[in-house]
């Protein structure tokens, strides 16, 4: 078991870091940064990568985003063109905690420090650092939410994300952990979907086949509760299934307002996003005191406080 290190609280940080704005700098680049995304084919991820080149831009660097879409190979040849090339410093979201790991070494051994955002790898030394949302306490907030909603009793099914990722068995875990003590509720199925929105549509089409009763979906992100919601509306369900989802993007913030989503977890891509390259820029200029893993809070989002978060 990890020992686990203080949360971050999101505003404080945002005033310590200074992040004001995504502009590109004026001045001569000070070097280039390289952005490698697990993937461009979710909003979510978009946001992130878009806003840490911004950031890097703005510090006076060069920034190119890398997509490695899912596939761990395309990400191990991104890495060989940023050695490659010589990059500063690497802001990335790796595709799989355990097989991003030699990606990450070969750039250490290389020279070039990288910074992981969003999703970690199972390594303590070889990222500089691993800004990571609180993905089990996220979970354990909307287990407790979905036990009121669901009044203590229902069946439901489960749709996770990547199998290789950290962040699908924490938020699993997390939720696990508040619900499983209710002996009223049955999971009667639980899948990948790969994080993504039209494999998380099927795999609920699936699940209503063989179970047309339930009461509730927990998808492991938006993009899931929101495949998931459209093979309940086709369906004719909606009525009946409750859905509850985890990223806090802006189309599950407006579904939570039209009353289609039940919850969400809000996460802040562009705050890790940021943060990672002001911390690459520190490290190039000399800093070398650095926690391994860096937790940043989350917040339950419903129906009562959505409004706070539609802009």
């Amino acid at each position: 078991m990890l020992k686990k290190l203080p949360v971050i609280l999101i505003f404080t940080s945002l005033l310590v870091a200074g992040f004001s704005g995504c502009g590109r700098s004026s001045g001569p680049e000070k070097g280039q940064m390289a952005v490698v995304i697990s993937t461009l084919n979710n909003p979510w991820f978009v946001v992130l990568g878009e806003s840490a080149a911004a950031k890097a831009r703005e510090l006076g660097y060069s920034a190119v985003i890398y997509d490695s879409q899912n596939n761990s190979a395309r990400e191990a040849e991104h890495f060989d063109n940023i050695i490659a090339m010589g990059y500063d410093a690497i802001l990335f979201n790796p595709t799989d905690a355990d097989g991003s790991v030699l990606n990450v070494s070969r750039a250490k051994e290389a020279g070039i420090p990288t910074f992981c955002m969003d999703r970690e790898i199972n390594s303590r030394d070889a990222a500089v650092t691993q800004l990571l949302s609180d993905n089990f306490t996220g979970c354990v907030k909307l287990g407790q939410y979905f036990v009121q909603e669901m009044n203590k009793q229902g069946t439901y099914v489960e749709i996770l994300g990547l199998v290789g990722d950290n962040n699908t068995w924490n938020r699993s875990r997390g939720f696990h952990s508040v619900v499983d003590e209710f002996p009223g509720f049955r999971m009667v199925a639980q899948q990948s979907a790969d994080f993504d929105r039209n494999r998380a549509m099927e795999v609920m089409e699936s699940m209503l086949q063989a179970n047309p009763d339930i009461d509730a979906v927990f998808a492991g992100n938006d993009a899931m509760a929101l495949g998931a919601y459209q093979a309940i509306l086709a369906a004719g369900k909606t009525d009946q299934i409750k859905v509850f989802g985890f990223d806090g993007s802006d189309d599950a913030l407006n579904s939570i307002a039209a009353g289609r989503l039940t919850a969400t977890v809000m996460q802040f891509p562009v705050m890790m996003a940021e943060m990672s390259a002001v911390l690459a820029d520190e490290y190039i200029n000399g800093r070398t005191d650095f926690d391994s893993r860096t937790p940043v809070e989350v917040v339950l989002v419903t129906s009562d406080n959505v409004s706070e978060f539609l802009d």
